[in-house]
């Protein structure tokens, strides 16, 4: 006799649960769509760069007088390509405001540095280092307010219709509170569900025809995913739209367990983005070649002891390899020190944990709760089979199981995976949530970006420094 296993409750680690049987899964809908291709409307760039260039006008007049014009144009220049207008939707002056005045004070005092390594005869003075950033940020905060004011009014005056997908219940939730703030720019104007829920609203759109004559009629330009589950659920539906023009913004219903920057009608969101992830580019692979090959240098005598000490208390066999799933679904060979010893293949492949098992040593211990266990991966990401940062990998066996189970789980592999990630640093190992991971996980990779990286690295090496323990 087989004994029963049952689908853990969301939210919960699959260990308080064992393995999962399959989960049938509805047709995908969309694939049948013919919608019109129209290329989405490019972000109105202009009239930010021009407000930023106009901003340098009143502070140029504290350089009248003195023939500093080529220290003018380095300022022009130097806006140019750091006051870059962001690519969402309209924002406040007063929110930018941070971001203005620090990249004017670079560029200022980047300009002061080379007048002054050109012409030290006439350097600038301090009153005009001093005042001249705080003119110009001033004047680029007003210029910038009237444009965003102009945008805001003129989305109110037509705003942009939009698609809800989700559950009927959720959608109608969220259209409703968009409908309340006309402020946000977006009308709903059909939630696409299986099934209504019977309350009134927004109409519900049930077949792929429907779907198509509310987008032609009504020129639908944004889309509201506001279910976890609607990124796999209804993948083929919203990579249609998006091909067809359409902005895809996923939205928290409920509060999200992640910092974000956009808020919709107070709900949090953020734009997916179904082109290749860009955490795959030049950047990144540079990072993980630099960093990984300065610590293996680093940490070789460490490896050579820990090799040294597991081959005299445990015998041959040091080295544990097994396959995990990576980027695309492409598999790979892992790389650790042996802690524990499986009693068969089957066990290493499907087992989920042995963190805490009363017969491993107490140097494997110690491996497992510091995780120098895992510096060999650094080899796996000097190869280019990981990343120093991403979504852990996961054994086929779980793989499978998790992404029939966790709405998302799939998408974690749009990226390499890496040795540390967001999950990690906010506490999310061994046996926690499988949930809450691949939602983390894929915060991650919406909103990846080189600086980011960076921080998760350094949060990472505090953890190890100030272990915790577990």
């Amino acid at each position: 006799m087989t004994a029963e296993r049952t689908v853990p409750s969301p939210g919960v680690s699959p260990r308080e649960h064992g393995f999962f049987p399959p989960v049938s899964v509805l047709p995908p809908r969309g694939t049948g769509l013919r919608l019109p291709s129209v290329p989405p409307r490019p972000p109105a760039r202009l009239p930010l760069l021009v407000a930023d260039g106009a901003a340098v006008l009143p502070a140029a007049l504290l350089l009248t007088g003195d023939r500093r014009l080529p220290l003018l144009l380095v300022l022009l220049a130097g806006l140019s390509l750091l006051l870059r207008p962001r690519d969402a939707r309209p924002a406040g002056a007063l929110d930018e405001l941070p971001a203005v005045c620090g990249r004017v004070v670079l560029v200022w005092l980047a300009g002061a540095a080379l007048w002054a390594a050109y012409r030290p005869e006439s350097a600038l003075s301090l009153g005009t280092v001093l005042a001249g950033p705080a003119v110009q940020t001033a004047a680029a905060c007003v210029l910038r307010a009237v444009v965003h004011g102009q945008r805001r009014a003129a989305l109110r005056r037509r705003p942009r219709a939009a698609l809800v997908v989700g559950p009927a219940a959720t959608a109608q939730r969220v259209a409703a509170a968009v409908l309340r703030h006309p402020r946000c720019g977006v009308r709903p104007v059909g939630i696409v569900a299986d099934r209504p829920d019977g309350a009134e609203g927004v109409p519900v759109l049930r077949t792929d025809e429907e779907v198509e004559r509310a987008v032609v009629q009504n020129g639908v330009r944004a889309v509201l995913a506001v279910h976890p589950s609607v990124r796999v659920e209804q993948g083929p539906l919203l990579r249609a739209l998006a091909g067809s023009g359409c902005t895809v913004w996923e939205v928290d219903a409920e509060p999200a367990p992640y910092p974000t920057r956009e808020r919709l009608a107070g709900f949090s969101c953020r734009r997916l983005d179904f082109a290749p992830a860009r955490g795959g580019g030049f950047g990144k692979r540079t990072l993980d070649v630099l960093v990984s090959g300065t610590l293996l240098l680093l940490v070789a005598p460490l490896l050579l002891v820990c090799w040294v000490t597991l081959r005299l208390a445990d015998g041959p066999g040091v080295v544990f390899r097994q396959e995990r799933i990576g980027r695309d679904g492409r598999p790979f060979t892992l790389l650790k020190f042996r802690t524990y010893r499986p009693a068969d293949e089957h066990e290493s492949a499907t087992r989920w944990s042995v963190a805490g098992e009363h017969e491993m040593r107490w140097f494997c211990r110690m491996l497992r709760r510091t995780s120098l266990d895992e510096l060999l991966q650094l080899w796996n990401v000097l190869r280019g089979d990981m990343s120093l940062v991403g979504p852990r990998p996961e054994r086929p066996y779980f793989v499978t199981q998790f992404s029939e189970t966790y709405p998302g789980y799939a998408a974690r592999h749009r990226m390499r995976t890496g040795i540390t990630g967001l999950a990690q640093i906010h506490g999310l190992r061994g046996d926690t949530s499988i949930e809450d991971r691949c939602r983390f996980d894929n915060a991650y990779i919406d909103d990846w970006s080189l600086w980011r990286d960076l921080c998760i690295l350094l949060r990472t090496a505090a953890t190890l420094v100030r272990p915790t323990g577990s």
